[in-house]
């Protein structure tokens, strides 16, 4: 039977702020949200009217679920490549070690994260210090049984940036994570790593689910500012900053 207009009204009037609740449950990860620092007039805050518009709009968002199931905060300033690596690992349901805080359960930390394999690597009191290249996230992730493609800014372009990210994230079960300078978003400080949540098609933004978030929010760039932010060169390094593509091996 068809159902009646004012049936269909109503399961409107509770589907929108059903998918409100659902946004904000993300965003806030299970707590409150942080103050964060003010966000740039050329960045769109995702918990703003237009930024929740632009997820719901979204025709490339597969990732923004699994992904926000997974959303950590970075342990220190200079994790964000080993917060970024464990929710995506989570996100593909790799098999986890022990997490001695969570009793007989299984998932991946960032305390957990560091093992023979990753140390080979660069170790975790390293980063600490100083963070990781884009290079070493590969290869950390590579520790694992995942596929990492690196993807720096010197061999590739603005177009194929957005035609691999945008079909990446149209696509379940694999994930994009970008490696930029915040300055040349307008944002405060160096190098940062994050995975990205969806493509807005439209406005031709970029979703970051900045794993700073006692410091930024989640925010819509446009592709040609993000791609400016990652075409920027790695003084540890000394090669371009950039993308990767992660998928199970």
């Amino acid at each position: 039977m068809k159902p009646s207009a004012s049936k269909i009204a109503r399961l409107k009037f509770i589907r929108q702020p059903l998918q409100a609740f659902i946004l904000g449950l993300c965003l806030a990860g299970g707590g409150a949200l942080a103050q964060t620092l003010p966000v740039p007039s050329n960045l769109i805050n995702l918990n703003s009217t237009e930024g929740e518009k632009l997820l719901m709009d979204s025709k490339a968002r597969q990732d923004y679920w699994p992904l926000s199931m997974q959303f950590v905060t970075q342990d220190n300033l200079a994790y964000c490549g080993v917060a970024s690596s464990v929710m995506v690992l989570n996100a593909l349901s790799v098999p986890a070690p022990e997490a001695p805080e969570f009793g007989s359960f299984r998932m991946f930390t960032q305390n957990n994260f560091f093992n023979e394999q990753t140390r080979k690597v660069v170790t975790p009191e390293v980063v600490s210090r100083q963070g990781m290249t884009l290079g070493q996230l590969g290869q950390l992730l590579e520790s694992y049984p995942v596929t990492a493609e690196v993807h720096y800014t010197s061999d590739s372009s603005l177009e194929e940036f957005r035609t691999q990210a945008m079909k990446n994230l149209q696509e379940p079960g694999n994930f994009v994570l970008v490696n930029y300078l915040r300055s040349d978003i307008g944002q405060e400080k160096g190098g940062h790593i994050s995975p990205l949540g969806a493509y807005n098609e439209q406005s031709d933004r970029f979703l970051i689910l900045d794993v700073s978030r006692y410091k930024y929010p989640p925010v819509w760039v446009t592709t040609a500012e993000l791609w400016k932010a990652m075409n920027t060169t790695d003084s540890d390094s000394g090669k371009t900053r950039g993308f990767l593509l992660v998928s199970p091996q």
